[in-house]
C-alpha cells in the first residue's frame, strides 16, 4: 500500500504567530488591556455574523504580527460587549478604534479593502514609535 504524505503540515507556523499576537478584549479587562496600555492599541469592533468583519479578520491578524511590540491589536465582539461599543460611539461594524493614552484618538469605519489603508491609518495615528518601516530601517543601518 502506498504511503500518503501528511497534509496541512507546511506553512502553518505563520498563522499561529499571527493568532498569538491577536488579543481578544472584553468588558472586565478592557480598561487594563486598552485604556491603561503603555503602547497604542487598535481595537477591531466586530460581530461574528458580520460579513465585512469576517473579511477584515485575516488582515487585522496579519497586522497584529507586523506591529507586535509596537501596537497592540485585538478584537472586541460588540454583541457581547454592547456597553463598550455604545460608550465609544460605534454605530457600524467593522470599526477600528485606535486608543492612545487611555483615549480613543481615531476610528476607521468599514472594511477598506486590504492591509495598506489600515496600515497607513495606524502609522498616521499611532506615532513614529509604531512605524514598521522606521523600525526595520533602524535595524538595518
Amino acid at each position: 500500500m502506498a504511503s500518503h504524505p501528511v497534509r496541512n503540515t507546511g506553512g502553518s507556523a505563520g498563522l499561529l504567530v499571527r493568532m498569538e499576537n491577536m488579543k481578544h478584549f472584553d468588558g472586565p479587562t478592557f480598561e487594563a488591556d486598552v485604556l491603561n496600555a503603555s503602547e497604542p492599541v487598535v481595537v477591531d469592533f466586530y460581530a461574528d455574523w458580520c460579513g465585512p468583519c469576517r473579511m477584515m479578520t485575516p488582515v487585522v491578524e496579519q497586522l497584529a504580527g507586523e506591529y507586535a511590540g509596537k501596537v497592540t491589536i485585538g478584537k472586541l465582539d460588540v454583541d457581547v460587549n454592547q456597553d463598550i461599543a455604545i460608550k465609544y460611539g460605534v454605530m457600524g461594524i467593522p470599526t477600528l478604534g485606535l486608543f492612545r493614552g487611555g483615549k480613543l484618538v481615531d476610528r476607521l469605519v468599514g472594511y477598506p479593502g486590504g492591509a495598506a489603508p489600515i496600515k497607513a491609518w495606524i502609522e498616521k495615528n499611532a506615532g513614529a514609535a509604531a512605524s514598521v518601516d522606521a523600525t526595520q530601517k533602524a535595524a538595518t543601518s
